[in-house]
């Protein structure tokens, strides 16, 4: 008895850690200045003494300066890395980043022009490791500061005023902004899916097929929810053309597209669904797994999009026929980064999986159960991968044991 109320007082003290810590403000202000292509970020704790310090990662590039600080600044390991010790009371830190980031004979992933901004948030503040005093938590807001003829900004967090969001991210310890954001003179579609906030925004002018996008999400989205039980509070795609680097690409809660790029291509593949199963699944693969991830983003992509009922069958075969032209030079699916003829053959190896499933189990289970089991996961390996393939499908797999993934 005496054991098992101890047990009773230790989890009551743990479920009420968060109304008894002490809430620090840690407020993010960024200012857009088009004029020199940057944005300059300050980050100020209401108490800088509940942070002993934040070890910042700046990358290899030069692409953040002019650091300022309240407290001890130190640049670190050839400048690749920056200690904060921020002193007691309101302490701030200052710097400038850049927002032009052009990609060699690309375009731009990031760009600020004289209208309208698109970035990413992780730019703007970059990861750190926290080292804060134990009973205290951070609560982040962002707020930005707007060129004077700039109307708006949309970024994936919820707002909680004008040109303000709250950031709030329970898998991390230290919340810093995240996802695609756009800011400037802009036109936006919004609808409700399911319990998810979807809002499609592109600067004026450039081209960006909002109604479109929006169509599609609300055709596939039943069909995306029975696979991947997720129900973002809200989820943000934004795009532009004039010189942005021509492709697809999901960030926290958010979806960048190429304002030039088709919905769906030619070949039945849809760039804007794959990278929603990005968002989605959030599969983190690991020792030279790097199929498991682009294929199922790929196969999904195909996939969702058979299930709404928007590919047929002749389509479909056309789609498989391609497949297997494209990938049928490839050996091996092991490595840090696969080719597209590498994820073809992947897709391939999925779509044979899933068959296999669904015999051995007379249609009780497919590759969804499978995918519902990585989500759950915070990184997967080839090997764990077909442990849990073989788990659902109850027996050793004959299409698992194949060179392709030794």
């Amino acid at each position: 008895m005496e054991i098992r109320r101890c047990l009773l007082g230790a989890a009551l003290l743990l479920a009420s850690h968060g109304a008894w810590a002490k809430k620090v403000d840690l407020d993010y202000h960024v200012r857009l200045l088009p004029q020199s292509g940057q944005a300059e970020v300050r980050l100020t704790l209401a108490d800088g003494a509940a942070v002993r310090s934040l070890d910042f990662d700046l990358g290899k590039e030069a692409v953040y300066s002019d650091f300022k600080a309240d407290g001890a600044w130190q640049l670190q390991a050839g400048a690749r890395r920056g200690l904060w010790q921020p002193e007691a009371g309101v302490s701030s830190l200052s710097y400038r980043v850049q927002l032009n980031h052009a990609l060699k004979n690309a375009g731009y992933d990031s760009r600020i022009t004289a209208q309208w901004a698109l970035f990413r948030g992780d730019d703007l503040v970059p990861a750190a490791r926290l080292d804060q005093q134990d009973g205290t938590e951070l609560v982040a807001r962002l707020v930005f500061e707007l060129p004077g003829d700039w109307k708006s900004v949309e970024t994936p967090w919820p707002r909680i005023g004008k040109q303000r969001f709250r950031i709030d991210n329970p898998s991390r310890l230290f919340d810093r902004p995240t996802g695609w954001m756009l800011a400037g003179n802009l036109g936006s579609r919004r609808t409700r899916l399911g319990e998810t906030e979807v809002t499609v925004a592109g600067p004026q002018g450039q081209g960006l097929r909002r109604m479109d996008t929006l169509t599609l999400l609300t055709f596939v989205w039943p069909q995306l929810q029975s696979v991947f039980p997720r129900n973002p509070p809200k989820l943000l795609l934004v795009g532009a053309r004039d010189q942005l680097w021509r492709g697809t690409r999901a960030g926290y809660h958010s979806i960048y597209l190429n304002s030039n790029r088709p919905l769906v291509n030619e070949n039945g593949s849809s760039p804007l669904l794959r990278e929603l199963v990005r968002v989605f699944a959030q599969v983190n693969d690991q020792e030279r797994s790097d199929w498991i991830g682009e294929g199922l983003a790929e196969y999904y992509g195909i996939e969702l999009l058979r299930r709404a009922g928007g590919i047929t069958e002749d389509r479909y075969q056309a789609v498989q026929a391609r497949l297997a032209r494209q990938g049928e030079k490839v050996t091996t699916l092991r490595g840090e980064q696969i080719t597209d003829a590498g994820v073809a053959r992947a897709v391939l190896l999925l779509q044979a999986l899933d068959r296999e499933i669904r015999l051995h189990t007379h249609n009780q289970r497919s590759l969804d159960d499978v995918t519902q089991g990585l989500m759950r996961l915070n990184s997967v390996s080839t090997a764990e991968f077909i442990q849990l393939s073989e788990n659902v499908l109850g027996r050793g797999s004959e299409v698992l044991d194949t060179k392709l993934l030794r």
